[in-house]
């Protein structure tokens, strides 16, 4: 199984040839272990959302291979995307295609359409991305989850998908989540939690810790209102203890600092904010007061 030996391997020693060995994923401290597998992966990813929605113009295409470059140069990890995100899947193919496979790929994607068609469209995925198989598959936003579900565990058992995850957004569905959570042998699911978005708080993020289930992390930043809301204010003096450059990057490890937190996946256009994305989960860490104190100062801009 290509993928599963691909995840094993970087969780023990591997590297892509791009990639210094201080940017191993097994030597790297900003790495988290998947509960269900095992396996160590990055705990900042790549999201695709709207960023890499760039149809075919070249300007924007060779943007996005060079946001994708700057990932893999800081250690790859997870590239999340979906059907629903335009043309996101054909601009990662792309990508690939320029940059050559790379061995620091956690591929993640979503079946987003009806029962009858999920089969179909995971094969559309494949070809999009130009890879043959898939580290994760996600039942994005729990459209008819069930059917899925049996297929993509089918699948998973194949050797075609290394884990098998549902996915909501925006806080919303909380409660049917839940129930797929405890009714289902889930590896992921992937959910919206930020300084300001913290419902999953009371229920789903200690329950993921119960089943051994990984949580990815989208709209950290609320698709950039939280980084314009704080842009011009002043950074909290302990911003130099913990290595924060930004205030971007004190949210990130606010959510990094909830022992349920495996990946989170921030979307950018731009290469110098994958180093700076990056670099929020090698340094420094808030203890349980000091990220409450990010939130509260967050709430208050």
């Amino acid at each position: 199984m290509i993928d599963r030996r691909r995840l094993i391997g970087a969780g023990i020693a591997a590297t892509a040839t791009t990639l210094s060995p201080a940017m191993s994923w097994a030597d790297s401290s900003a790495t988290r272990r998947i509960p269900s597998s095992g396996a160590l992966i990055p705990a900042i990813g790549l999201g695709t959302w709207i960023t890499f929605n760039v149809g075919k113009d070249p300007v924007l295409l060779d943007r996005s291979v060079e946001v994708m470059r700057a990932f893999f140069r800081e250690g790859g990890g997870m590239i999340d995307s979906s059907p629903m995100y335009g043309s996101a899947q054909q601009t990662l193919g792309h990508g690939l295609s320029e940059l050559g496979f790379q061995d620091a790929l956690f591929s993640a994607d979503k079946i987003w359409t009806s029962a009858a068609d999920g089969a179909a469209q995971f094969a559309d995925t494949k070809r999009n991305w130009r890879i043959d198989s898939f580290d994760l598959m996600q039942v994005h936003n729990l459209v008819d989850v069930e059917a899925h579900l049996d297929m993509l565990f089918e699948r998973k058992d194949a050797g075609e998908i290394g884990h098998v995850g549902v996915t909501t957004s925006h806080g919303r569905r909380h409660d049917a989540l839940e129930d797929v959570m405890r009714r289902y042998p889930l590896d992921f699911v992937q959910l919206t939690y930020n300084v300001l978005d913290r419902d999953a708080e009371d229920r789903l993020l200690p329950l993921a810790i119960d089943r051994g289930i990984g949580v990815i992390v989208n709209r950290p930043f609320r698709r950039g209102d939280l980084v314009s809301r704080t842009t011009g204010a002043d950074l909290p003096g302990f911003a130099a203890d913990l290595g924060a450059q930004s205030w971007a990057e004190l949210m990130l490890k606010f959510i990094l600092t909830h022992p349920a937190v495996t990946v989170v996946i921030p979307a950018t256009t731009k290469p110098a904010h994958v180093v700076q994305n990056k670099t929020a989960a090698r340094t420094a860490m808030p203890d349980a007061a000091l990220r409450e104190r990010i939130a509260e100062q967050v709430a208050r801009l």
